[in-house]
């Protein structure tokens, strides 16, 4: 995911703004509020395939942003190489799985992979992983793209996996912020990705052997950002959340023949930059998209108050509200990027169409987050009070969240280990099996240590990617996908863990 991040000079300035700001207590709100506007109608913004400046936020200056991040990881990958510590060795690695885990591995040993996300075949023992490489040799010859959409599949629920291979060898400056899902009544397989700063769609009939040519989906908006796909069972009615134009406004790109052609809606119209992290169809076909709201206006890093909306439609995407879930202060600024650790959200719909929302939130401003759940049982439009699922005292990051069947939701989150030291993160797993109304205690899953310089004997030292993913195979089983790294330039790799 491309969001903005803050040059060293600067980040100093926002070290400052937190050690100031954590001597004063400001509650976040104790109960949800609703907003429901009617939604905009559709809009569409003249532009070309190349993003355009947008008041100082997105189009030209994030993508200038991007490059500026990728030469930056090329360049410690470089350097990894030369010094010979680049990779993990797998030969070193000690795992001590939890009960019912297999052990965590990474998905490629010599790959600097970020970001991945994991989708699974409800019917089928098929799983899919996708990561954004760099640092190897490109896809193709020629305008070719890095990083690059590395698919790996396993046929058996994630006990073994074959060979990565492109996902889309198409021409491009380079991919991001892969998206893949199986449709549930046929197994077909769909995907999206950033190429450049277009959102482009793919899918596959043969379990990911081949694909389409990609399709644009964002029409005549002039750049987009962040996607987050969803789909209905039968996999004719497409979603594709973004943020673009005016500077970070929540667009919908929308289809209704199986991703062949698209249309575009704005959400809203905003001073704010919105995210989507995360989204579903219910089997009634309402549509429901998890997007936090956060403000860049001092630029030095966020400000004000951070929002966390559901986006919710009930006519197959003709309109939408938006529904206020949550709002409070910004949370603890990284030092590497002011806005790395805030503003995630996760969403899933279990099989009879009962929501849980997942989030991270700060007990005051600029403080430790922690992450917190609600669940609702009317589509989106209302929901429970919050319940907190990390350790108070510790930083939480990025929740992740799945569900199916009768109230079976699984989730997992980063976690520093040790009251809040940045420097040493897990991953940690808790399911629920009435709707996220109860929990299991959590269960540590990044459970190898040495074998890679980041990694010590009691955690890692770095979320490497804004997300992770998780999903749940054939047998019930989970399987989850996340980054670990150096620091956010990395370099660092894609690591899975899954049920036995």
């Amino acid at each position: 995911m491309k969001r903005r991040w803050i040059a060293a000079v600067v980040a100093a300035l926002v070290l400052l703004v937190v050690v100031l700001a954590n001597r004063q207590s400001s509650s976040p709100s104790a109960a949800p509020a609703t907003e429901n506007p009617a939604a905009e109608p559709a809009a569409e913004e003249p532009g070309t395939d190349e993003p355009t400046a947008e008041e100082g936020k997105g189009g030209n200056p994030e993508a200038a942003e991007q490059a500026e991040t990728t030469d930056k990881r090329l360049e410690a990958v470089a350097a990894a190489q030369a010094s010979g510590t680049l990779g993990v060795d797998t030969a070193a690695l000690q795992t001590a799985p939890a009960a019912g885990w297999a052990g965590e591995y990474v998905v490629d040993r010599r790959a600097d992979d970020w970001e991945p996300a994991v989708a699974t075949d409800p019917s089928d023992p098929y799983a899919y992983v996708v990561t954004t490489r760099y640092g190897v040799p490109k896809p193709c010859s020629g305008n070719c793209p890095t990083p690059w959409m590395a698919l790996t599949i396993s046929k058996d629920g994630g006990t073994t996996w074959g060979s990565q291979v492109p996902l889309c060898a198409c021409k491009g400056s380079g991919q991001y912020d892969p998206q893949i899902e199986v449709v549930p009544d046929n197994g077909e397989v769909y995907a999206a990705f950033m190429n450049g700063y277009n959102v482009v769609f793919i899918r596959s009939h043969d379990h990911g052997k081949t694909w389409s040519p990609p399709v644009k989906v964002y029409g005549n908006v002039s750049w987009t950002d962040k996607p987050l796909l969803a789909m209905s069972d039968d996999g004719r009615d497409v979603y594709i959340s973004f943020n673009g134009p005016q500077g970070g406004d929540p667009w919908i790109a929308q289809s209704h023949d199986g991703g062949r052609t698209w249309t575009q809606t704005r959400v809203t119209k905003s001073d704010v930059y919105y995210y989507t992290f995360g989204g579903d169809v219910t089997p009634s076909g309402r549509v429901v998209f998890s997007e936090s709201a956060v403000d860049y206006s001092n630029n030095i890093g966020l400000t004000g108050t951070t929002k966390v909306f559901a986006v919710v439609s009930s006519d197959r995407g003709k309109t939408w509200k938006r529904v206020l879930v949550d709002a409070f202060p910004v949370g603890l600024q990284s030092p590497e990027r002011a806005d790395y650790y805030v503003g995630h959200t996760a969403l899933a719909s279990d099989g009879q169409g009962n929501l849980v929302i997942s989030y991270d939130a700060p007990m005051k401003a600029y403080g430790n987050q922690r992450i917190y759940t609600r669940w609702s049982g009317d589509g989106g439009l209302t929901w429970s009070a919050r319940t907190a699922q990390s350790v108070d005292g510790e930083m939480a990051t990025a929740p992740a969240l799945t569900a199916r069947g009768n109230g079976d939701v699984r989730m997992f989150y980063f976690q520093t280990t040790g009251g809040g030291d940045l420097d040493e993160w897990n991953v940690w797993y808790r399911s629920s099996g009435d709707g996220g109304r109860t929990w299991t205690r959590a269960v540590k899953i990044s459970d190898a240590s040495l074998g890679a310089g980041y990694k010590s004997g009691t955690g890692f030292e770095e979320p490497y990617g804004d997300y992770g993913e998780l999903d749940i195979t054939s047998r019930g089983n989970a399987i989850a996908a996340w980054g670990e790294g150096a620091s956010y330039i990395g370099p660092g790799g894609v690591w899975v863990n899954r049920q036995t």
